[in-house]
Formats: structure tokens, sequence, C-alpha cells
């Protein structure tokens, strides 16, 4: 029994192993094998795909991130960037922005300089179109014969072409508005030639200072001239010229002679058609301007700013004229027709 006291105790225990082949340890490592291939693989194929360009941004992103996060610039937050962060606005090109004062340089257009721009190139268009109608006369017999008679030129108001009297060749029939036959084929030619630019025509008729005996009170030269302007105008359209062209007739009289020397002189009756540019459209245009900012506007110091002046003041000489006759006219001039508004302006 002694002896069984000193026997050593011995426990034996059981050690339950993975099971060798059997267990599952392996299966995680193989997971994270072939999810590394998975992801060097992918890295292969964007390496491969991307441009230099976006693989210069990556680089460059990699490099100093925390450069281009405080300051901004291409790379992180930029929608064209291939790696987008930070900014207010994905969606826009601003992207990541520096916080604080950072103002953006502001666009400047110098508007005088464009406008002058563009006076330069309708100053050509129209030189061109004096080029052409000048070709046009000298290739046309009819026209060549007439040549002293026509006179054109740059004005501030743009081109003015200018069909005048001479002495025993009158364009119109004595104290009428009746066309004479070369005075109409002159209108019919021009008529066409007057489509080639898109500008306006403005057309004044105008006489010499020979006056009826009937003076203001009746038929005067103030109507005679918007009345051979107005047949002009008809002669134009039916020469070919689109009849929207046409933005303003008036009758001048003899407010603005051609020889201010010789009132009586026959070149001051005469037809004067100018093909306007912009800034004489726009004198005639507006209606936006007040009484205020009318009266201080500056009128175009053409032809178009004399025959506002004139226009302007016939209403005031008419009142203000004596009821002394003037100077009689040919035995030939029309009976009064009924009146109409001693403006000049033809209706």
């Amino acid at each position: 029994m002694a002896d069984e006291g000193l026997r050593p105790i011995i426990v034996k225990r059981i050690k339950k192993g993975g099971g060798g082949h059997h267990g599952g340890a392996w299966k995680i490592a193989y997971a994270d094998f072939v999810t590394a291939m998975m992801a060097f693989f992918l890295l292969m194929w964007l390496l491969g795909s991307t441009s230099k360009g976006d693989l210069s941004g990556i680089a460059e992103y990699f490099k100093t991130p925390l450069k281009v996060a405080m300051q901004g610039g291409s790379g992180s937050g930029d929608s064209s960037s291939v790696i987008q962060g930070g900014g207010r606005d994905l969606t826009r090109k601003d992207g990541q922005q520096k916080k604080g004062d950072n103002p953006q340089p502001k666009k400047s257009y110098n508007l005088g300089a464009a406008k002058a721009e563009l006076e330069r190139l309708e100053m050509a268009k129209l030189m061109g179109l004096k080029s052409r109608i000048q070709s046009m006369i000298e290739a046309s017999p009819t026209m060549r014969q007439f040549k002293k008679q026509l006179l054109i030129d740059i004005t501030s108001d743009g081109l003015r072409i200018q069909i005048v009297d001479e002495q025993n060749r009158a364009m119109f029939a004595l104290a009428k508005a009746e066309l004479q036959p070369y005075a109409k084929e002159i209108l019919f030619e021009i008529g066409q030639t007057l489509n080639d630019m898109p500008n306006k025509i403005s057309l004044s008729g105008h006489t010499d200072s020979a006056g009826y005996s009937s003076g203001e009170k009746g038929y005067s030269n103030w109507e005679l001239s918007a009345d051979r302007a107005n047949a002009s105008r008809r002669a134009l359209i039916a020469g070919g010229m689109d009849e929207s062209k046409v933005l303003r007739v008036v009758g001048l009289a003899s407010a603005v002679p051609f020889d201010k020397v010789d009132p009586l002189s026959p070149v001051n009756r005469r037809i004067s058609i100018i093909v306007m540019n912009k800034r004489a459209e726009e004198s005639i245009t507006k209606e936006d301007l007040t009484p205020e900012s009318a009266s201080s506007a500056a009128l175009p110091t053409g032809e178009i700013g004399a025959a506002t002046g004139a226009a302007a003041g016939a209403a005031v000489a008419a009142k203000a004229a004596p009821a002394a006759a003037t100077p009689s006219a040919p035995a030939s001039a029309p009976a009064a027709p009924a009146p109409v508004k001693q403006t000049g302006v033809a209706h």
C-alpha cells in the first residue's frame, strides 16, 4: 500500500490540433493571397490604360498631397483631375480652394477700341461700295454722260451720293416732282447697287432759294423738296432697292445749300442719298431720350445733323415769316394742294 502512495500521478491531456490537411486555416491565407493578386492586376490594368498626363497628376498628388490640399492647384479637387477631393463642388473646375483672400483676376474689355474697330470695318465697306458705284458709272455709257452730275463722297454720316442739276439739264420738271427720264435711269442703276450694304438709307431733297409767290402759306419749296425726295425713293425701289432700307425721307428746301455763295445756283437743286453708318442710324432711331437728354445729345456733324436742325427750325421760320410775297416762281408752277405741315418731312 505504501508503494501505491509513491506512484506518480500521470495526467493525460488530449491536444486538439487543426486537423492537418482537414483544417480551415489555409483557406484564410489563400483568400488573402487571391485578394492581393486581384489588387495587383487591377493596378497593372489601371497603369496601362491611364494617359501619361493623368499618371503625372497622380504621382504629383502622392508626392505633395498636403501642399495641394492647403494651397490649391491642379490635382486634388479639380474636376478634370483623376483624383478628386476638397473644394466646394466637385462638378466645377475650381477644385480645392485656399481659405482666405484669394481674388481672381478680372477680365477687362476695351469698349472704345472695339467700337473704333467696328467703325473702321464699316468705313472700309463704305469705301468698297463707293468704288463699285464709281466703276459702274465708268462702265455704263448712260451713266458716264452724267458723271459730272453725280457727286460721291464719304461724310461723317456715311457714304453720300448727290445727284445735282446742271445748267439746262434739270433732274425734275420745272417746279414739279416729276423725274426726267435720264434721272430715272440714274436712280434705277444706283438702286440695286445699294443692296450690297445692310445699312439704312436717308433721302433728302433740296431746292434753290427761288420761292413761290404764295410764300410759306401754300405749296412751297418745303413741299416741293419733300415730294422730289419721295419720287426719288420710288425710283430707287423700282430699280431694285429693298424698300425696307429706307429709314428717312426729308425735304430741306434751300436750308442746306450746296453753293452757299450763290443760293440760286442750279447745283443747289439736288437729291442726296446717304448710306448711313451706325452712328447716324442711332441718331435717328433712338426714341428713348428724355427731353433733357435729347437737348444735350450731340448731333452728327454731317448732313444728318444739318437736316435735323433745318427741319426743326422750319416750323419756327414758317410761323415767324411775314406775309410778304417771295420772288415769283415760273408760270408753270402747279396749283397748291392740300396744306401739309411745314416741317419739310415727307410722310
